[in-house]
């Protein structure tokens, strides 16, 4: 079949928690088609093998949390997933779970404690040459982003690319291999899930509303950005299959 006849590529999105949903995502994620899977559900999304695109989202619960439906089962997909070269992004447990599964280790409830509100990314010299990345860290030193953890990533995977740091935690994004992301940070979540998880935390609610308004602009833009440029690199990767 001619690349130009091929049909737009399944990004299998991977739904930890009801309270964590692809949010902003949404509509960011333009130009594949989305599958949900919703693992707190005890949903399956088959094989790694079988994936266009893996995203995993986050949750309440830990990266060790054997109890929970779907933790065990993510992380080994997640393992998988960097194993067969599927474009991979995990966002805040998604990247715990991401880094777990490659080697990494996480700290439950951190001793530096909850991160909360906006962060800023300070991106490292190695973003600059990132291809998920790789566009925003090039417009400044550090990006205001959605965080919202207690839990955090205390050693990377070996061989795992450090991409970005905050003040009060190291790993806020890497890359694992050549196609696998893990963000600490929030890009997908809006103004409306950030005051409903401050809620659930226990957090000032007002102080992490007021802040989470002030950065809104940029980091719809930017978290936009971060969906595209992923989308872009799953139909690069589903036209290299295509081809072989």
């Amino acid at each position: 079949m001619s690349a130009d006849f091929l049909p737009a590529p399944v990004l299998t999105v991977v739904q930890l928690d009801e309270t964590a949903p692809l949010d902003r995502f949404t509509a960011a994620l333009a130009g594949v088609q989305v599958r949900t899977v919703r693992a707190f559900a005890g949903e399956d999304p088959g094989p790694a093998a079988d994936l266009d695109g893996l995203l995993v989202l986050g949750g309440q619960m830990s990266a060790h949390d054997e109890q929970e439906p779907g933790v065990a089962a993510t992380r080994a997909l997640l393992a998988d997933a960097v194993v067969a070269g599927v474009p991979t992004l995990g966002i805040c447990l998604g990247a715990q779970l991401l880094a777990v599964a490659a080697g990494g280790r996480v700290h439950v409830a951190a001793p530096p404690g909850r991160e909360a509100g906006i962060v800023e990314l300070r991106w490292r010299p190695e973003a600059a040459g990132d291809p998920l990345l790789g566009a925003l860290a090039a417009e400044g030193r550090s990006t205001p982003m959605p965080t919202m953890h207690a839990d955090a990533i205390v050693d990377l995977p070996r061989g795992a690319t450090w991409l970005a740091a905050s003040r009060t935690y190291p790993y806020q994004a890497f890359r694992v291999g050549e196609r696998a992301w893990g963000l600490q940070f929030h890009p997908e979540a809006s103004p409306a899930t950030m005051h409903a998880w401050a809620e659930l935390s226990g957090e000032d609610v007002a102080q992490i509303d007021a802040a989470v308004a002030a950065a809104d602009e940029r980091v719809a833009a930017d978290g936009a950005r971060i969906a595209g440029t992923f989308v872009e690199l799953v139909h690069e990767a589903a036209g290299s299959r295509a081809a072989a």
